[in-house]
């Protein structure tokens, strides 16, 4: 379990300012010096400090290059800096002071001088702002490896290719003036090597340079990322979990997918509410509203931001509901609302009706072509049932990734689960998973079919599940998330202005690649009540990230698999 002390203040509070104004001056040194050691009027080999020393060029040439790394670092850190990181903060303590020293060897550069004086002084006097631990798993050791490997990498590259390189390229150089050729090109700074070819010079220098730099970028990257754990729900967890289910399991449809094993749980002092979330890309993300009692969601809240704070994590959430956003938003976060969710009554459902015409037509048209439907409780499946039901739907993916976060649970046959599977000649063409929402209501989970079934056997499955809940106490089921369908439906109506329209043709054209607006109009077709779902974030800022995050955890993109296997290594 995650835990956490009670937070002291709301997630904008606490130095929020300072913090804020040092993230700012850190990229404005950062730009300055890049811009300083880029531009030609800033690169005037002979500096003050070279002048003074008589320096040979080479040693203003290492200046510009550190200067220019350490320009580079600079508006990395601001990112850490600015969701509080210790070690980010240490970091910039030590290049602004580098970046001070390192400007004295280049001329043209007074503001980026100052500005790095500034930020050095604003840095150790905010110091106790700065409380947020790094990632556990990635230590100095890590880091250091990957800066080690990186320069030998760029080292040996360059000594094989002098050792390679034919008489009309260079002069012959000796074992010992290879060594020192090799390592000299990773600082900037030329060596014993006679050069007859300037584009030959100009490569192993390059090469020495972009190897060294880029070590010391991808390690820095490993030294300020947010610790990413994989998380897991201990039995006791789940027990209490369940428990809040049982007490207040009705309030939202959503509830019981917090249930997933790959989470994890903060709850609040009293034990009344929990939050359940993972860590992706730094974002904390949770799925839907708090559990338990409304009442004492604010305490799990607190509880959760102040691990999100002391983690550098990013606070999120996918899917809260209204009465949800309106309590994440009392701690200083952003809502916006994005899309809505399908809940059909069943009291009133029919498929009478001119309405109802076309699930009607799918339903008979798949009945006479010999499909059958039986809706059960996972309990009551044939023994052997369960596990041929799992090896299907996975079969039918299509996908290595299991979609979905905020509304899939990520396994089959919980008790309380209800099954729909269609069969047709005795084998079993289509199955439903359906997660209990209350005493009286269901959430649909799991919808996969045969990818040569005929048409309508979705609308078939649905219409007996609701024609099965009616005639069994079930008043409500929750079906597919309509992701921006006010925006779709605004886009598409007569006099719709041109940005209305405008959005409604972007949703249409990402339509190809993400089921938005096919997910729209088969929900519509079962006439369902539209509950709006909201995105809760810290900031407009902060949401590229979070998007990352919230289309990675639904199985919708993010980071390639392969990314994501070496950052994890």
């Amino acid at each position: 379990m995650v835990t956490g002390t009670r937070a002291q203040h709301t997630w904008q509070a606490a130095g929020v300012t300072s913090v804020v104004a040092i993230t700012w001056i850190t990229r404005l040194a950062g730009l300055l010096t890049v811009v300083s050691t880029v531009v030609p009027v800033g690169r005037d080999v002979r500096g003050h400090v070279a002048k003074w020393l008589e320096l040979p060029s080479e040693a203003t040439t290492a200046a510009a290059a550190v200067a220019l790394v350490t320009g580079v670092l600079l508006i990395m850190l601001a990112a850490g800096l600015r969701r509080r990181k210790r070690r980010a903060w240490q970091l910039a303590v030590g290049f602004a002071a580098l970046l001070a020293l390192s400007h004295l060897g280049l001329r043209h550069v007074f503001g980026a001088g100052v500005v790095s004086m500034v930020l050095l002084a604003g840095l150790l006097g905010t110091r106790r702002y700065f409380i947020a631990r790094p990632d556990p798993t990635v230590g100095r050791w890590r880091a250091l490896r990957v800066l080690l490997q990186l320069v030998l990498a760029g080292f040996v590259l360059n000594f094989a290719l002098l050792s390679v390189a034919p008489a009309r390229m260079l002069d012959p150089l000796s074992f010992a003036d290879r060594l020192s050729q090799s390592a000299l090109a990773l600082t900037g700074v030329s060596g014993p090597a006679v050069f007859h070819e300037m584009w030959f010079e100009d490569l192993s220098a390059s090469i020495g340079l972009v190897f060294s730099i880029t070590g010391v970028l991808v390690s820095a990257y490993f030294l300020l990322r947010s610790a990413e754990p994989a998380p897991e729900l201990s039995d006791d967890e789940l027990a209490r979990l369940h428990e809040l289910l049982k007490q207040h399991g009705e309030r939202d449809s959503l509830g019981y997918f917090a249930l997933r094993r790959d989470k994890f749980a903060v709850f609040s002092k009293t034990g009344k509410a929990a939050v359940t979330f993972r860590v992706i890309a730094g974002v904390a993300l949770t799925s839907a509203d708090p559990l338990g009692d409304h009442e004492a969601w604010p305490g799990a809240i607190e509880e959760y931001l102040d691990i999100c704070q002391r983690n550098a994590w990013v606070p999120a959430a996918m899917g809260a509901s209204e009465l949800g956003a309106t309590v994440w938003a009392r701690f200083g976060l952003e809502v916006l609302e994005i899309g809505d969710e399908a809940v059909v009554d069943t009291k009133t459902f029919t498929l009478d009706g001119r309405v109802m015409r076309g699930v009607r037509q799918a339903a008979s048209r798949t009945k006479r072509a010999g499909y059958k439907v039986l809706v059960r409780r996972a309990e009551d499946l044939r023994s052997g049932e369960l596990p041929e039901l799992v090896h299907l739907a996975a079969t039918w993916r299509g996908t290595e990734t299991e979609r979905g976060f905020s509304m899939a649970l990520g396994r089959m046959g919980d008790h309380g689960s209800v099954i729909v599977t269609a069969e047709q000649g005795g084998r079993v063409r289509g199955v439903l998973q359906f997660v209990p929402w209350g005493e009286r209501g269901l959430s649909l989970d799991v919808m996969r079919r045969d990818r040569t079934v005929d048409n309508g056997v979705n609308e078939l499955m649905i219409s007996e599940l609701l024609l099965y809940s009616r005639e069994h106490g079930i008043d409500q089921v929750s079906l597919n998330f309509a992701a921006f369908r006010a925006l779709m439906e605004q886009g598409q109506r007569i006099g719709a202005g041109p940005v209305a329209r405008l959005s409604a043709k972007v949703l249409h054209f990402f339509s190809r690649w993400i089921q938005i607006e096919s997910l729209y109009r088969f929900n519509a077709k079962f006439q369902p009540r539209w509950v709006p779902r909201y995105l809760v974030y810290p900031g407009v800022g902060s949401l590229p990230r979070v998007g990352i995050a919230t289309f990675e955890a639904e199985g919708l993109g993010g980071r390639s698999p392969w990314l994501r296997r070496v950052l994890h290594r």
